[in-house]
Parts: structure tokens; C-alpha cells; sequence
């Protein structure tokens, strides 16, 4: 993809459990939500993707789901959280990595691969576009797809980010995609 402004779409990629919704406390530890009925959304959330939509930028969920991995999330559950997102927030599409990382797929971020997807289904420029995220894993995985990339906090306790001044810091009915026709090629 080139640069240029008839390169492609400008993509807002976002996280979704600390950045879109409220991660949920069980154990002591930060998780996603188990179903429709556990989704926070985050304060200032609605407005922003407002603003992203008004603006003409199209808005990708991308996330990590290894609960699927280790047997503790079906993919109709994580389907059916990301339907809602994307119905309450005006979202574009969600794409899923469903991996661990033992698995050693591509789209599980750090990697890009999810990002990769996400340009290549909808014509995303991806030095126009944005990465937005709440762990390293998320500002790492848009660094490597060569988007900008925007760090929020959350309480997700999340460790801090390795060079966190390259790092901005801001606020943060369609369709929902899996990664990859094969989990690990």
C-alpha cells in the first residue's frame, strides 16, 4: 500500500478489553468479558468513535482472544461480544487471533498480522492509519505495520510500555472476522 491519498481508507485499529470495554476482574486478574451481559463500555468511548466515524475513518477492532485457545471462550461467545461492540459503537469489523503464543501465529499481536488483514480486506493506507491500545502487545503489533500508535491507560494493570515516549497518549452494524483460514501456517 503507498502513502499517497488515493492509497487507501485511513483505519482507527483498535484494542478491545481495556480500551473499547471495561476488562472484568476474576481471580485478581484483568479478563475479557464471558459474555454480553459483562461489557462495560468505557467512558468516552461512544464519543470518540463517533468522532472517528463523523470523520470518515473506519474503525477495526483487533484482539487477542487466547481464551479460545485454552478451551475457556467459544467462538459464538466471542462472536457475540464483538457483535454488540460493533452494533453499540458503529464499529466497522472485529478481527480475532484465537491463538496462544505457543501457537506461534502471525496475527497474535505483537505481531501484525491482524492489522495486515484488516489493510489488505479494506483498502487500509497504513502509514495514514492508527494502532490504539492498552498493553504493549497492541503498540508493539501497530509499530510493526507501520501505523502510529496511540497508548491509553486503563485498569487493566498492564505493564508498563518499553519506550513510552514514543507513544501519544489519548482518550479513546457490520461485521466480525476471524484471523487466518488455518491457525498457524
Amino acid at each position: 500500500m503507498g502513502s499517497g491519498p488515493a492509497a487507501g481508507r485511513v483505519a482507527a485499529f483498535l484494542d478491545r478489553d481495556g480500551v473499547l470495554n471495561e476488562s472484568v476482574v476474576r481471580d485478581g486478574k484483568p479478563r475479557p468479558p464471558a459474555s454480553v451481559d459483562d461489557i462495560v463500555i468505557r467512558p468516552g468511548v461512544r464519543a470518540a468513535c463517533n468522532s472517528l466515524r463523523d470523520a470518515g475513518i473506519l474503525m477495526l477492532v483487533v484482539t487477542n482472544q487466547p481464551d479460545i485457545a485454552r478451551g475457556q471462550a467459544t467462538w459464538d461467545e466471542v462472536d457475540a461480544i464483538n457483535q454488540h461492540l460493533i452494533t453499540e459503537l458503529g464499529l466497522d469489523a472485529a478481527l480475532v487471533c484465537p491463538h496462544d503464543d505457543a501457537d506461534g501465529c502471525d496475527c497474535r499481536k505483537p505481531k501484525p498480522g491482524l492489522l495486515l488483514q484488516g489493510a489488505e480486506r479494506f483498502g487500509v493506507d497504513l502509514a495514514r492509519s492508527v494502532m490504539v491500545g492498552d498493553r504493549w502487545r497492541d503498540i508493539d503489533a501497530g509499530r510493526n505495520a507501520g501505523v502510529t500508535t496511540v497508548w491509553v491507560r486503563s485498569s487493566r494493570g498492564s505493564r508498563r510500555l518499553s519506550t513510552p515516549a514514543s507513544a501519544t497518549t489519548g482518550a479513546s452494524g457490520a461485521m466480525a472476522l476471524r484471523a487466518g483460514p488455518s491457525p498457524c501456517s
